[in-house]
């Protein structure tokens, strides 16, 4: 069942895929378990676009296919998670940049481990996340970009932060397709995560979660 959902999803068959959850959470199934299967699809997709075998209207369909999947889990999830928060994260993608799937599943991600995230969206400007994090006082913050043009808009961010006098205060993680060592030691992040769960891992240990 879980190979299915995954070559389902990375094969961009919407019904199939709704089919498939469907019967999986009325069998019972993890939620979690089920999101991990659609996070693995992703992958595959986000592959696929790599190596030009898939398009960005691929790419924005197999987001929505997603966000199909996650709004019937979500419900079975909340059950599930404690409802006490525990910390602020401020996300988003940086200026310059529009892909929103990965941004999508970290956020989805970090909400149903019980972080309060303010997601700014895509392109978004380097004040914008400086006025969030003064507003908030999110500890945290997570830059998200696939183009490899975005590590400059994360590097100008982080500075920016630093200039407003609050870079001291938050740790950043930096995500996306082509984001290494190399990359984050560019940018000035504290740290990047190679996938969803690197970034709730690094956002547990940062709210200092056991």
């Amino acid at each position: 069942m879980a190979k299915d959902l995954v070559k389902t999803l990375a094969d961009l068959k919407e019904q199939e895929v709704m089919e498939i959850v469907k019967s999986r959470l009325s069998a019972g199934d993890d939620p979690l378990k089920i999101l991990e299967d659609a996070r693995k699809g992703m992958e595959i997709v986000g592959k696929r676009f790599a190596s030009s075998e898939y398009f960005i209207p691929d790419l924005v369909y197999s987001g929505e296919i997603l966000r199909a999947v996650t709004e019937l889990v979500k419900p079975k999830l909340s059950k599930t998670t404690e409802s006490k928060k525990l910390g602020k994260v401020v996300f988003g993608t940086v200026a310059g940049d529009i892909h929103d799937i990965g941004k999508d599943i970290v956020v989805f991600m970090l909400d149903v481990n019980g972080f309060e995230v303010y997601d700014l969206g895509v392109d978004v400007p380097v004040q914008k996340f400086v006025e969030k994090i003064k507003e908030t006082g999110a500890p945290i913050v997570g830059l998200s970009g696939f183009l490899t043009l975005a590590f400059d808009s994360m590097k100008q961010t982080i500075e920016a932060m630093k200039a407003a006098g609050v870079r001291d205060k938050v740790k950043v993680m930096i995500g996306g397709g082509q984001i290494s060592e190399e990359v984050r030691k560019y940018t000035g992040a504290d740290a990047y995560g190679k996938d969803a769960m690197a970034g709730v891992a690094l956002a547990k240990q940062w709210a200092g979660v056991k």
